[in-house]
C-alpha cells in the first residue's frame, strides 16, 4: 500500500479539487435541509431514515455552524475514502501500479459518484459502508485474521444505522459466503460475534421503531407506490448502462470474480454482487442504489485488465484515457462546478430543463426572506402567537435551517419527520402558511388572506407558484389535528 500511496493521493487530490470547485455552489438541496433539521432533533430514529445522518448533521453544525461547504465536506470525505478503499482492494487482489491506477481512474470516471459525494444524504455513507465491508471481508480472506470479521460487523452496523437498504448488502454477502470454502464461515464463531456487533449497534433504532410503529414500513410503501408509477422494471438495469466504459471494466471484474483462476477465492464477492443486483431489480430499486457495489467491481476489473495487458503495460494508459476522456465534458452535469448561468449556456438548456437535483437547490433562501418579512410586519402581540406552517419538508427545513439567522421560530409541518417534532407550543391563532393550498388553509382557518405566489426561475416545478397566506381565526387547533395526521405524513 505504501508503495502506491503517492498515486492514490494524486487521485484523491483530483477528486477533492473537483468537489472544492462545486460543493459551495447554488444552495442547500431540500434533502440536505431535512437531514440538517434532524440534527437539531437528536433521536434514535426518524420517519424516513436511521439516525446516522442526523448525528453527522449535528457534528457538522457543531464544527462549521450552518455551512453549505462544511456540511458537504462530510460526503466528500466519504467519497475520498471510497476511492482509497477501491485502490486498496485492487492491491489486495494482486494489483501492481497499473492496476491501482485503473482502479483509481475508474472511480474518478464514474460520474454519478460526484453527485453522490456532493449532497449531504445517506447515499455517500451507504456507499462507504458497502465498500468498507467488502474491503474487510477481503482482508479476512487474505489473512484469516478474525479481527477483520469483527470490524466488518462494525461497518455493517454503521451501514444499517445509516440506511435500511443496507440489509440487501447483508443478504448478498450471506449468499456469497456460502461459496467461501463451502460455507465454512457459517460454522465459525467469529462470524456470529460480528453479527452480534451488528445487533447491538442497531438495537436502539429497533426499539425506537417499535415505539413508533415502524414508520419506515409506511415510508417504503409510499416510495414503492411512487416508484411503481414512475419506473418500469427495465429502468433499474438501464440505469447501469449510462456509462458504458466504467460498466465494461466492472463487468470484466465480475467475470474475473467468477471465472479467473487467480481470483477464485474471491468468488463470494461475485456471488454477493449478483444477488444484490437481482434483489434490487426485483424490488424495483432506484438505479443509484446499486452504485455502492461498483468499487469492488472496479478493483477486480482493474486487476484483470492489468493481467491481460501484462506484456503491453503502456496500453493501460490507453484504457485509462478511454475511461476518463469521454466523461470529462459531462462533469458539470454531475456536480455544479459552473455558475448556473454558465452551466445553462454550456449545456444549451433553459432554466426549466435543470436536473431535479440542481433545481432543488434554488428558491429556499427567497422563501425564507419572504416569510421573515411577513413575520416582522406582524404586530408584536400577533408575532408572539404566530405559527409558521409549511406544506412539505423542504419548505419546513428551509425555515428551520436558513431561518435561524433571521430568528424565525421552528416551523410546523405534517410531512415526514417534521410530524414527529409536533405542532409546537403556540395555539396558532395566527399562521403564515407557505405551500399549503387554499382548500387546506380554509379547512383550518376562517380568515386566510393570500399574500403572494412564490416563483423562482431555477427552482423545481413543485416549488414554483406556491401560495403564501396569512391566516387568522382558527377553526381547529394544530395540537388537536396532529394525531389525525400520522397516517398522512408521507402524502
Amino acid at each position: 500500500m505504501k508503495k502506491y500511496l503517492p498515486l492514490i493521493l494524486f487521485f484523491c487530490f483530483v477528486k477533492l479539487a473537483i468537489h472544492l470547485a462545486g460543493n459551495s455552489r447554488y444552495g442547500f438541496h431540500r434533502d440536505e435541509l431535512l437531514h440538517l433539521s434532524a440534527g437539531f432533533h437528536p433521536a434514535w430514529g426518524y420517519m424516513e431514515f436511521p439516525p446516522f445522518i442526523a448525528f453527522v448533521a449535528r457534528l457538522s453544525v457543531w464544527i462549521f455552524d450552518v455551512s453549505l461547504w462544511g456540511m458537504r465536506l462530510f460526503p466528500t470525505l466519504a467519497g475520498l475514502a471510497i476511492l482509497i478503499l477501491c485502490c486498496a482492494m485492487a492491491i489486495e487482489m494482486g494489483a501492481k501500479k497499473m492496476g491501482v491506477m485503473l482502479a483509481g481512474v475508474s472511480v474518478l470516471a464514474f460520474l454519478p459518484f460526484y453527485r453522490n459525494h456532493l449532497l449531504f444524504q445517506p447515499v455517500a455513507f451507504d456507499q462507504l459502508c458497502w465498500t468498507l465491508g467488502f474491503f474487510l471481508l477481503l482482508k479476512y480472506i487474505n489473512t484469516r485474521k478474525p479481527a477483520y470479521l469483527l470490524w466488518m460487523g462494525f461497518a455493517a452496523g454503521l451501514g444499517l444505522m445509516n440506511k435500511y437498504t443496507f440489509l440487501v448488502w447483508g443478504l448478498g454477502l450471506a449468499s456469497g459466503l456460502l461459496f467461501y470454502e463451502r460455507g465454512r464461515l457459517f460454522r465459525d464463531k467469529w462470524l456470529y460475534l460480528a453479527a452480534g456487533i451488528v445487533l447491538l449497534m442497531t438495537l436502539p433504532n429497533l426499539y425506537w421503531n417499535i415505539q413508533h410503529h415502524f414508520p419506515i414500513l409506511q415510508h417504503m410503501k409510499r416510495l414503492a407506490e411512487l416508484q411503481s408509477e414512475k419506473q418500469a422494471y427495465w429502468e433499474f438495469a438501464a440505469g447501469q448502462l449510462k456509462l458504458p466504459f466504467t460498466l465494461a471494466i466492472s463487468l470484466l471484474g465480475l467475470y474475473a470474480l467468477f471465472f479467473d483462476r487467480l481470483s477464485r477465492k474471491y468468488l463470494p464477492f461475485g456471488v454477493a454482487v449478483t444477488v444484490i443486483f437481482i434483489l434490487m431489480w426485483m424490488l424495483q430499486s432506484k438505479s443509484y442504489y446499486f452504485f455502492a457495489a461498483y468499487p469492488v467491481l472496479f478493483a477486480a476489473g482493474a486487476v484483470k485488465t492489468e493481467r491481460l495487458l501484462v506484456r503491453r503495460l503502456k496500453w493501460n494508459y490507453a484504457v485509462a484515457a478511454i475511461l476518463v476522456i469521454p466523461v470529462a465534458p459531462f462533469v458539470p452535469d454531475a456536480i455544479p462546478v459552473l455558475p448556473v448561468e454558465t452551466y445553462l449556456r454550456y449545456t444549451d438548456k433553459t432554466p426549466r430543463q435543470l436536473t431535479s437535483d440542481y433545481a432543488d437547490m434554488f428558491g429556499w433562501e427567497e422563501q425564507v426572506k419572504l416569510v421573515d418579512s411577513l413575520y416582522r410586519a406582524l404586530p408584536q402581540n400577533e408575532r408572539d402567537r404566530c405559527v409558521i406552517w409549511a406544506e412539505n419538508y423542504g419548505e419546513a427545513g428551509a425555515i428551520l435551517i436558513l431561518g435561524r439567522k433571521y430568528g424565525l421560530p421552528e416551523p410546523v409541518c405534517r410531512h415526514g419527520s417534521f410530524w414527529l417534532w409536533g405542532p409546537g407550543e403556540k395555539d396558532g391563532d395566527v399562521a403564515i402558511s407557505i405551500g399549503n393550498e387554499k382548500e387546506v388553509v380554509d379547512y383550518l382557518y376562517e380568515d386566510a388572506r393570500l399574500i403572494t405566489m412564490i416563483t423562482h426561475p431555477y427552482a423545481i416545478e413543485e416549488e414554483n407558484n406556491i401560495p403564501v397566506y396569512i391566516c387568522r381565526k382558527p377553526r381547529i387547533r394544530f395540537r388537536d389535528l396532529w394525531p389525525k395526521l400520522e397516517e398522512r405524513v408521507f402524502e
